[in-house]
């Protein structure tokens, strides 16, 4: 990861992008429904990841961008450079109502490794690591307990141990308007996305983490983990 001193400046002006989703038809930028939730993950080439979501009953809106970083409203071709810390994220709006932010992370930990470090398949880079961003307390606990759950169920499968990043929500920024929805723009475009096929347990494990359990007997913090390399508190996505 860069550090921060030698990072690039980036800029004040906002990235634009477009009013709206080009699937749900929904704003991609606040405000948002009063209630409804937001979760930021990193798994890889966020143009696949964003099409999980969007994909997802209780989702509201998706939006590809970056996070994590130090960069402020960096490009592409400067996330790309591994110059600005961020990983492609996509920020996910749900009502939770009707899905949960645990079945959010389920769809996040099955359909990417998150055991592959600073890389995802043939994509290879700071950009491409896998991480979640909390912004709640409550958010930080189910994304440990599922983390842990899921570890334990990698191990019995023969895999490594997770890499994924869980840190504090920083600013989230928009990723320019060519990358929203890509793959409903273009439909043959490339995708880059590969689970473990192994299933990540949900229902208990969320309610133990809220409630203050234990995490399950054997479970393991993965290295960089609890990485703080986001700003102190969360901001609203794209500012």
């Amino acid at each position: 990861m860069i550090d921060p001193d030698r990072a690039l400046p980036g800029r004040e002006a906002e990235m634009p992008v477009p009013a709206r989703h080009a699937v749900l038809g929904t704003p991609l930028q606040p405000p948002f429904p009063e209630g409804f939730e937001q979760a930021i993950v990193g798994m890889g080439c966020f143009w696949g990841a964003e099409r999980v979501f969007w994909q997802a009953p209780g989702v509201y809106t998706t939006a590809v961008g970056y996070g994590g970083g130090i960069t402020p409203n960096p490009t592409y071709e400067e996330v790309c450079s591994a110059r600005t810390g961020h990983a492609e994220a996509v920020l996910i709006v749900f009502d939770p109502a009707k899905t949960s932010y645990e079945e959010i992370l389920r769809l996040f930990w099955e359909n990417h490794d998150p055991t592959q470090g600073m890389r995802q398949g043939n994509d290879v880079g700071t950009q491409y690591r896998s991480a979640i961003y909390f912004t709640t307390d409550e958010q930080r606990q189910v994304a440990e307990a599922t983390r842990d759950a899921f570890a334990a169920r990698l191990r019995q499968a023969g895999h490594g141990a997770i890499t994924t990043e869980i840190a504090k929500a920083g600013p989230f920024y928009y990723a320019e308007d060519y990358h929203q929805q890509y793959l409903e723009k273009n439909p043959w475009g490339y995708c880059g996305l590969g689970g473990t096929g192994v299933s990540c347990p949900t229902g208990i494990v969320a309610s133990a983490a809220v409630s203050g359990a234990s995490a399950p007997a054997g479970a393991s913090a993965p290295a960089g983990a609890s990485s703080p390399s986001a700003p102190a508190t969360a901001s609203a996505p794209g500012t």
